[in-house]
């Protein structure tokens, strides 16, 4: 049952080659590492984006690197033979290289990326208000089968962090025991992409809520599609004519550590000025508040489903330890589920903790607290090389397309 609610509904993205950067200094062969710049301690004028660098490290033991450059608070974005890669600050590239890290390269987001100018051909992607009239439209559209809510504020406490209920027989808070799904996008702010795939899935389903097995879904699961958990750090990525590489909330809290079921453990910084700082305690944020009372309101979900973007991977708990889940039963389920889908989408399936361990995730509350069936979706493309966070607009109908 849980398995044919994503397979008909859920599984809405595919790999494709993006174009590459723009990026001078690259010459086609990512195994070359890129020069190591040198880091210096950022003044306290200085910008976020000023400071961080991308870093490149080798990984001869694979994940042993990973693990330990993940305590060391590198948010790791790219996995390749031998070495890997992510955004750091200065101080979280040294405390790696302390915990005998090899660092291979780290050069300033600007050296690496550019400018980052938002090239007016993005502007196809759902910013914030966008976004709103987008769910006011489908909403609209259908009134007998859509109704929309909001869970709650982003921390700035202008912004509704806004969903779309799909269902027949129940409206807005209304219960029902029919088995629930929800999908999440946008935790991080810079994987816009993973905003855009829950919003098609939503108008996809009430376009076709005629087809045969679309309106058999909808007569009898119970669907919420909320598609941008983090509406603050979106209008600030996307602020003053460019792209900012923004990864957290305008708190400075990467929310995809900041939940509770494990919070504090491996793979979650507690420095203020890592990418994966985890926050001043589990639920700190308004934003992830709003995602517990929200799952804790919805007793009849089944299964929670959470894009992020990139490299093209379905992860399924654990993520903060490297035991697989103890309940055989329970754990055969999610390796099924997850080579299932990954035969739809052409991704890898795996336990989350095998790509590098990270603590107080959404998926490992999910189901550690919850006993849902929870899975992340990292979406197109397979590496930076091919667009990384910011592939283009053209990708966009392909990602969702080939995979429906």
């Amino acid at each position: 049952m849980i398995t044919r609610i994503l397979g008909l509904a859920a599984v809405a993205m595919l790999a494709v080659n993006a174009s590459a950067i723009n990026d001078p200094r690259f010459d086609g062969k990512p195994e070359n590492p890129l020069p190591l710049v040198q880091l210096q301690a950022p003044t306290p004028a200085a910008t976020e984006v000023e400071t961080r660098v991308w870093v490149q490290f080798a990984t001869p033991g694979g994940k042993t690197e990973r693990d330990a450059a993940s305590n060391s608070g590198i948010s790791i974005e790219e996995v390749m033979p031998g070495k890997s890669a992510g955004i750091a600050t200065p101080e979280a590239v040294e405390r790696a290289r302390n915990a005998g890290v090899k660092i291979l390269s780290a050069v300033t987001l600007e050296q690496r990326f550019g400018s980052l100018d938002f090239p007016a051909k993005d502007s196809i992607y759902h910013n914030y208000e966008r976004t709103v009239k987008a769910l006011d439209v489908i909403a609209a559209s259908a009134p007998d089968l859509v109704s929309k809510f909001s869970i709650g504020k982003s921390l700035q406490k202008d912004k509704d962090l806004f969903g779309l209920r799909l269902t027949r027989g129940a409206k807005g808070a209304e219960p029902s025991k029919k088995p629930g799904i929800v999908f999440f996008g946008t935790h991080h702010a810079r994987e816009h992409l993973s905003t855009e795939i829950p919003l098609m899935l939503a108008k996809y389903l009430v376009d076709n809520r005629n087809q045969p097995e679309i309106a058999r879904l909808l007569d009898t699961r119970d669907i919420y599609i909320i598609p941008m958990v983090n509406p603050d750090g979106v209008e600030y990525d996307i602020s003053d004519g460019k792209y900012h590489m923004q990864r957290k909330n305008m708190a400075g809290v990467d929310l995809n550590r900041n939940y509770g079921y494990g919070w504090g453990g491996p793979g979650a910084s507690d420095n203020p000025r890592d990418e994966t700082y985890r926050g001043p305690s589990a639920f700190s944020e308004p934003e992830t508040q709003a995602v517990k009372a929200f799952v804790e309101s919805h007793k009849n979900l089944k299964v929670l489903l959470t894009y992020h973007t990139f490299t093209e991977l379905i992860l399924y708990p654990w993520g903060g330890t490297n035991n697989p889940i103890d309940d055989k039963p329970a754990h055969d389920a999610f390796v099924a589920m997850g080579a299932e889908m990954g035969k739809m989408t052409g991704y890898t399936p795996q336990q989350s903790s095998a790509l590098y361990i990270a603590s107080g995730d959404t998926c490992d509350w999910a189901y550690g607290t919850h006993g849902i069936f929870a899975f992340t979706f990292e979406l197109s493309p397979s590496n930076q090389w091919d667009g990384g966070f910011y592939p283009g607009a053209g990708v966009i109908d392909k990602v969702f397309n080939d995979n429906l």
